[in-house]
């Protein structure tokens, strides 16, 4: 897309040259016009009294050097050399000293030559900068007359009225060079004016596309005809990026849309359902807004993630929760750890007898289970605290195996890492995908333990296919998850483990969602379990 400001830029440089160069190559032209004109009238030799009248070859010459010096003029426009205003100058005193002379050839200021001298100082009063140059050019116009009359008194060639008809000529160069120069001021006051505010909504242009564009949710213009005219980035993802190089129609890019667009179009009062544009947004609602009063005008389609909307709100509402419930782990926590060393103590009385001691087993186990959940329920409360940061994800995999094999010496050779392309990056908090991962893998492990060949966990990363956003899948090697059971397995406290807690899976989705990312659960057709953590969004890694 051109750049707006760029473009007017371009138009600026343009217009300003047209109230320059323009109008004195157009004064030049007249002049060649003029000067071709009285130079047939003598080579044809024909009549057009009074020109000529009084001194033919003076009205000849003078119109062969005005030829000249028109021509001069061009080459002189061309090459924009000497600088404008000294062309100014020079153009308008060869036109005043031209005319004068040819007058004087033709009778005097009798001859109504002298008018063509209103031209004259009317085109020098709009190029000049101020009105002392303006009324300079019309005072040398005066001047050059005055001295014409008095040349033809001294001669006893002039008429009684010469010097009234001088002084009225005279008195209407100064009067043409003050109003035109008036207008022309105004003019170009307007124009810049203009300049200014075009540039101003140039820039305000640049900027309303740049937020349209970087702007999450999805935005498409369509008209009447159901054209799409504009699309920003986030619409052009959410319907998998189609081509839009010609104009489409709206039922080519999303016939679930165009079919909303007509539901409403018919009755705009209706609940608007949500569509799924994609693999990878599964809930799009969309509102519609008219372009002006008219029926027939273009409409404005917003289109918002309903999932990412719903995380807000979840996010909110955890937030107050997760306080909470910290707050009430934190006091839970100091009975518990009495309870716990009461239970130790009880254990080393050696008056036990085989059934208590199974009780004090018992109590152990249930209290580090409940130590457990008290540890998992204070991380939710610190889970916004999120330091996102850009790195490689192959060479933090490769890290991350390292460490864990260190913490599991038994599962050596068991986990994999395969990265396609190797220069993936992500944008996460390096300290919460840790976490993630170590819950993913120990799950893996855990439930992989009849497999009897290895890896048992594969690490496997790579770009969604014409999305260009980063994922990683964490496969195990275990008897998979029922669909009955699949659907509740990120849902806190919910558990299949009679020593789990049920809320591993549940914070792998919280800190996830934290870093702008999701995790899913992939069903794998020859036997196993996929967990997917698709990365933050490329587009929305503000620089």
């Amino acid at each position: 897309m051109a750049n707006p400001l760029n473009q007017l830029r371009r138009n600026v440089g343009a217009s300003s040259r047209e109230y320059t160069w323009r109008p004195l190559e157009f004064l030049n032209k007249y002049r060649l016009l003029i000067a071709v004109f009285f130079s047939l009238i003598l080579i044809f030799d024909l009549q057009f009294p009074p020109l000529a009248s009084h001194d033919p070859t003076l009205f000849f010459v003078v119109s062969l050097a005005y030829l000249f010096f028109a021509a001069v003029f061009v080459l002189l426009l061309r090459w924009q050399w000497p600088s404008f205003y000294t062309q100014i100058y020079l153009h308008i005193s060869v036109d005043i000293i031209a005319t004068v002379l040819l007058m004087h050839a033709s009778g005097g200021v009798g001859s109504g030559l002298g008018t063509l001298l209103i031209i004259v100082i009317a085109g020098g009063s709009i190029l000049v900068s101020g009105r002392r140059q303006a009324l300079f050019l019309a005072s040398l116009a005066s001047l050059l007359i005055l001295a014409e009359v008095a040349f033809d008194r001294i001669g006893e060639g002039m008429l009684n009225n010469s010097y009234t008809q001088a002084g009225i000529l005279g008195l209407t160069l100064f009067v043409t060079a003050m109003v035109v120069y008036a207008f022309a001021h105004r003019i170009r006051e307007s124009e810049a004016l203009a300049t200014r505010r075009g540039v101003d909504l140039a820039n305000m242009a640049e900027l309303t596309e740049h937020i349209i564009q970087r702007m999450q949710t999805g935005i498409v213009v369509i008209d009447y005809n159901e054209q799409v005219r504009l699309m920003n980035e986030s619409a052009w993802h959410m319907f998998g990026m189609p081509s839009i190089a010609k104009d489409p129609t709206l039922e080519k890019i999303s016939a679930p849309l165009a079919e909303v667009f007509h539901q409403w179009r018919q009755n705009p009062e209706m609940k608007i359902a949500g569509f799924a544009p994609s693999t990878e947004y599964h809930h799009i609602v969309p509102r519609f807004a008219r372009i002006g009063q008219d029926k027939n005008s273009g409409v404005l389609i917003f289109l918002e993630d309903a999932s990412s909307v719903a995380q807000r709100a979840q996010q909110l509402q955890l937030a107050s929760l997760g306080r909470l419930t910290a707050s009430i782990a934190h006091e839970i926590r100091n009975p518990l750890g009495a309870i716990s060393h009461a239970g130790q103590l009880l254990a080393e009385s050696p008056n036990l007898d085989e059934h208590d001691q199974r009780l004090t087993r018992i109590i152990s186990d249930q209290s580090q289970r409940m130590n457990t959940i008290i540890e998992s329920i204070m991380q939710l409360g610190r889970r916004d605290h999120s330091r996102p940061e850009v790195f490689r994800l192959k060479a933090f995999l490769q890290r991350f195996v390292h460490d864990f094999m260190i913490a599991h010496p038994e599962e050596q050779d068991q986990v994999k890492v395969e990265v396609s392309p190797d220069d993936i990056e992500i944008r996460f908090d390096a300290t919460h995908l840790q976490q993630i991962l170590t819950n993913l893998c120990e799950n893996g492990l855990r439930h992989s333990q009849d497999y009897p060949g290895y890896p048992r966990v594969e690490l496997r990363g790579g770009m969604v296919q014409d999305q260009e956003r980063p994922f990683l899948d964490v496969i195990d090697r275990g008897a998979g998850i029922p669909a009955e059971t699949a659907e509740h397995i990120f849902e806190p406290f919910y558990t299949t483990s009679n020593t789990g807690s049920g809320l591993g899976l549940y914070i792998s989705r919280e800190l996830a969602e934290c870093n702008q990312a999701n995790v899913k659960y992939i069903p794998v057709a020859t036997g196993g379990s996929c967990f997917r953590i698709s990365f933050q969004d490329p587009r929305r890694q503000m620089s």
